[in-house]
């Protein structure tokens, strides 16, 4: 009997404790809903807050306006309809004549789109919107030349828009506030933090990873993950000094050593860095390997840091840099350094030390040089953000390039001071220019760009005060010391404005609209554009196919134009025009032939293909088409004024092939092979002259005309050309005979027209370029591989040409 006690005893002790009962919340209606937002805003909050952690600073705004824009489409608050016009801006294919009164400040893609926009419920509602546009011209013009016209007030009749119908004005008519825009609607409906970012906190994210979830850092000039880590590591007493933390810097030899290394770490509990992992593409495949065969023994206190600089702009995307299986299973680290001019100084400034300058023999010289230094490659650092007019290319200017320049300028300076010579500046500014950072540099008018920075800021000018941008002198080289100069950073330099560059505000107008035009082409790409993100298929792109080969021109018989050419009839502009009517034809060809085919696929008579698809796609989001532009020519035109510009090349060639000779004005702009044209002047001036071709070089002088109905005739000395913009500068027309000169831009006026130009070609020894602007002309915007010749242009004769070196001034035959 007392062993059945004892029994019932260890029995009831054994017995597991009642639980007891969750009191259960009955909530009403109204509470549960506003429990239900809370959470779906927290999580909302949480999932960005990790995203963006690993997200370029360029792509934040692009992300966090595409769930906002989801979340307001689920929550009813939009329509999809809304949301893909928005991205998408469809121009209308049958728009009407555009008014007289809005010629002056509006396109006719712009006139297009804002047709389309007439369909919306919101711009029914005071009257049609074009109709509006052109009855208040002046008002709206008015609000379209606000310098923020996303909080200026709109003209009456659109004044009960709210902030997201405002957002399709602005996709619209000022795509260079469409940042701002965006930002502050986000700020509006999701809050402030999903546009503030804290700093980066290693602890935070150090919490959230286990140990088969390593970190992949993306490595950028003056970020260095490394002492973070290693400060975490000390709190946690992971250190070098005890073993537990390993250190490896990738590199030839370092594969077998790393791998043996990470399997060690993972069953010892210990943390690995590999650094550059970039640097060894055959060998990520085993680490890829290796990081899920150590998932099964891993240790839980293991954790693997692995860095790699984001892919340059030959390499494409960081996925086809580094596997992705591997950054996967990553959580990833996107921590970008400030860009701001300011903080580039400050950084290449502590590259150096007081240390520095003692080694050198003359210290008055270095401190000044060496300060100009590094203002330089904070320059030309920030320079690439006004895209081509800054820099053609994205070049890896790095801290490197600064610290052996310093090393350079320390020998020189030393060997000058030993010899008792004068400081070398012109050997330093080859140096500099030619050798270190020129060496990054493939474009030569690029190079002229960062030549003429050394040739402004590496002078004798800097040891009496010069000044290296405006309002931001050289200090006095014989009165600091390096603690000096960086509070002198700290205290003196000015607010960053485009001038500092040499660049003129319009500029960042440039830079501003790019960066508008480029978050809603993101975004089309990654939601599939036209042809699925918005319910439309292919039957939807049927209207616009419609419109299209209604107005798409009928072929230039060939067979004709050359039956009525005689053999010595073949000069070198006939050529010319029969290439660009064989050009003209091809493309033709392509246009009508694809979309015919898409028809034939829609109705069902033909299987739908890849190309059909991408065709419709394209057609729905106002793209030209991958296999039309392999046919065409560089632009960077939306399809509808792409269409355009193609019927009036069109026009140009069918009135030239019927003449037969040349025309009295050739629309330089609109041949498919410019520079051909331009070789053929040369030919007739080389042959008519009895000069050789290669000693030939083509002359501009500029008319103070713009009309073609003013042109009288041919020239009697090579061609008249008309159809440039200018870029980066402004033009003043000259009084009477005189030629007009480059001027200073005016504001908002981003590529004003150039009057009509005669080209003709001239020997090289005759060519003057007294009080002339050595000026590249490019096809497009994107300047670099679109250039076709060296023009020109005249200067007042006080100016300078560093001035529109640094401006970025250059000539284009297309208005983007």
């Amino acid at each position: 009997e007392e062993g059945d006690e004892d029994e019932d005893a260890e029995a009831e002790e054994e017995a597991p404790p009642e639980e007891e009962e969750e009191e259960i919340i009955e909530l009403t209606g109204k509470e549960l809903k506003m429990r239900v937002d809370l959470l779906s805003r927290t999580i909302s909050y949480f999932v960005w807050d990790y995203t963006r952690r690993g997200l370029l600073d360029t792509d934040k705004l692009t992300v966090v306006s595409m769930i906002c824009m989801k979340i307001l489409v689920r929550a009813g608050k939009i329509t999809p309809e809304e949301r893909e016009t928005l991205i998408r801006a469809p121009p209308d294919p049958n728009p009407p004549a555009m008014p007289e009164n809005a010629r002056s400040w509006l396109t006719e893609t712009q006139w297009a789109q804002l047709k389309t926009l007439e369909n919306m419920e919101a711009f029914k509602k005071g009257g049609q919107l074009t109709q509006n546009i052109e009855q208040d011209s002046l008002g709206w013009k008015r609000w379209y030349s606000e310098e923020r016209a996303e909080t200026a007030d709109l003209p009456r009749s659109a004044r009960d828009l709210t902030a997201f119908q405002r957002l399709f004005l602005l996709r619209v008519m000022r795509q260079d506030r469409i940042g701002s825009a965006l930002s502050a609607f986000v700020i509006e409906n999701l809050g402030q933090d999903f546009i503030e970012q804290p700093p980066f906190d290693m602890e935070t994210s150090y919490e959230e990873s286990t140990a088969i979830t390593p970190f992949f850092f993306v490595l950028f000039p003056g970020v260095d993950p490394t002492p973070v880590i290693e400060a975490l590591g000390r709190k946690l007493q992971i250190t070098e000094a005890n073993g537990r933390l390993m250190n490896i810097s990738m590199g030839q030899g370092q594969e077998k050593v790393a791998l043996n290394a990470l399997h060690k770490s993972a069953k010892e509990g210990g943390w690995i860095m590999l650094q550059n992992i970039h640097l060894m593409q055959a060998w990520l495949k085993d680490l890829e390997r290796a990081l899920e065969v150590i998932e099964e023994f891993s240790h839980e206190e293991f954790r693997c840091f692995l860095t790699s600089e984001p892919p340059g702009a030959m390499q494409g995307r960081l996925w086809d840099l580094i596997p992705e299986p591997i950054l996967q299973r990553c959580i990833k680290v996107a921590d970008e350094a400030p860009a701001d001019l300011k903080s580039n100084l400050r950084r290449a400034y502590s590259k150096f030390s007081q240390e520095s300058i003692e080694e050198c023999l003359k210290p008055k010289e270095f401190k000044a040089t060496l300060f100009a230094l590094c203002f330089f490659h904070s320059l030309i650092s920030g320079r690439i953000k006004f895209g081509a007019q800054g820099w053609s290319k994205k070049y890896p200017f790095n801290d490197g390039d600064l610290t052996i320049c310093g090393a350079v300028l320390r020998n020189y300076m030393n060997n000058a001071e030993k010899l008792g010579t004068e400081v070398p500046w012109p050997d330093l500014r080859y140096l500099f220019g030619e050798i270190m950072y020129g060496g990054h540099i493939t474009d030569p008018w690029d190079r002229r760009v960062n030549n003429t920075y050394l040739a402004v800021l590496v002078t004798p000018e800097l040891l009496v005060g010069g000044n290296l941008a405006p309002g931001f002198k050289s200090p006095d080289s014989a009165k600091l010391e390096y603690v000096h100069y960086v509070k002198y950073i700290e205290d003196r330099f000015p607010p960053e404005i485009p001038q500092m560059f040499g660049l003129h505000p319009n500029a960042e107008i440039g830079f501003l609209t790019n960066q508008g035009v480029n978050i809603f082409k993101t975004i089309s790409d990654i939601t599939g554009g036209g042809g699925g993100g918005g319910g439309g298929g292919l039957g939807d792109a049927q209207p616009i196919i419609t419109s299209y080969l209604s107005q798409l021109p009928t072929n230039l018989d060939m067979i004709d134009i050359r039956s009525r050419l005689n053999p010595e009839d073949y000069t070198p502009f006939i050529i010319v025009s029969l290439q660009e009517a064989d050009r003209v034809n091809g493309l033709l060809d392509q246009c009508r032939g694809s979309m015919l085919e898409l028809e034939l696929g829609i109705s069902g008579a033909l299987n739908v293909t890849d190309k059909m698809e991408a065709l419709a796609g394209d057609l729905q989001s106002n793209k030209v088409n991958a296999l039309w532009a392999e046919k065409a020519y560089a632009s960077l035109k939306a399809l509808s004024a792409w269409f355009i510009d193609f019927v009036q090349r069109w026009e140009q060639v069918t009135e030239w092939t019927a003449a037969l000779k040349l025309l009295k004005s050739i629309w330089l702009s609109g041949l498919f092979n410019s520079m051909s044209f331009l070789t053929s002047n040369m030919q007739v001036a080389a042959r008519g002259n009895n000069l050789p071709l290669d000693y030939m070089t083509n002359r501009c002088r500029f008319y103070n005309i713009r009309d073609l109905a003013e042109v009288a005739g041919v020239p009697a000395q090579g061609v008249n050309c008309h159809g440039l913009f200018l870029e980066g500068a402004g033009w003043e027309d000259g009084k009477g005979e005189d030629e007009g000169y480059i001027t200073e831009s005016k504001m908002k006026d981003l590529h004003p027209v150039m009057p009509i130009c005669n080209i003709f070609a001239v020997h090289i020894d005759v060519m003057d370029w007294n009080c002339m602007y050595h000026c590249p002309v490019f096809s497009t915007s994107l300047r670099g591989a679109t250039y076709i010749f060296q023009a020109n242009i005249r200067m007042d004769p006080d100016d300078n040409e560093n001035r529109w070196v640094l401006a970025g001034a250059a000539m284009l035959t297309q208005d983007d």
